[in-house]
């Protein structure tokens, strides 16, 4: 059971005096009330829900990595602090597997709510599957609004975007959820492990000798969906560094 605030005694409601004359005021409680609400609304997974911008860990044995660790936070902590930008409301996290690109988009999402704003956390693929079952007409209401709330949220965190095996069906989807949020300036946080630059299909060599094609972001959810992520995202690259999982555990 919650415990009755000591200051307005539950009401929610203090009372002032102001050049004589006695009214009311919301109590901080509500404040934080609210807060605690928008928090327990977000959906961040159990395993991200203590993420944050100080407890990023950096790695201070390799100075390549710290420098290039130190100078993400630093981009992401300019994010949160001049939220929400006029210009780019969005933020593009891109980097390989494993650099901790996450733990530092739903710490922004935290710092952000921590400030009144509405949040919503989904895993790409999750999503998709969600939008997809509430087609069904046997779905549950959650399923079937899905896409509304990618859609409204006030901010959304878009988790591993591209981590879905290309369909037309895919590339609709997605289009249309970020050119809505583009068009009605409506803050999008993404992450990806796809190559972002409109070049082309990546070629790279295996140490056995086998070429490997990796696609880009743009191959898998369209050319506009990329044009238009680009338009309203700051884009933070991530380092080559060890894996954020392993560094964690230790």
């Amino acid at each position: 059971m919650p415990e009755t605030c000591p200051i307005c005694d539950g009401t929610g409601w203090t009372v002032v005096e102001r050049n004589g004359l006695t009214g009311a005021q919301r109590c901080t409680c509500a404040a934080q009330a609210r807060v605690a609400s928008l928090r327990d609304a977000t959906n961040i997974p159990p395993k991200y829900e203590n993420a944050s911008l100080d407890n990023f860990q950096i790695p201070q044995e390799n100075p390549i990595a710290r420098a290039g660790l130190g100078k993400v936070l630093m981009q992401v902590r300019s994010f949160v602090r001049e939220f929400p930008a006029a210009d780019r409301p969005g933020l593009l996290l891109v980097g390989d597997t494993g650099t901790g690109k996450t733990h530092l988009a739903v710490a922004a999402l935290r710092a952000i709510v921590e400030k009144g704003h509405e949040g919503l956390f989904y895993d790409f693929q999750n999503l998709l599957d969600h939008i997809r079952s509430g087609y069904d007409a046997a779905s549950g209401t959650s399923d079937r609004a899905a896409y509304r709330n990618a859609m409204e949220a006030e901010v959304l965190l878009l988790d591993d975007l591209g981590s879905h095996r290309i369909t037309e069906w895919v590339e609709d989807t997605v289009t249309s959820i970020i050119t809505y949020r583009c068009n009605h300036q409506k803050p999008l946080i993404a992450t990806t492990n796809l190559e972002v630059d409109d070049a082309g299909p990546v070629a790279y060599t295996t140490a056995g000798g086998t070429q490997v094609h990796r696609k880009t972001l743009g191959d898998v959810i369209g050319a506009r969906a990329r044009s238009r992520l680009f338009e309203m995202c700051r884009i933070v690259r991530m380092p080559a560094v060890e894996d954020y999982r392993v560094r964690r555990a230790r």
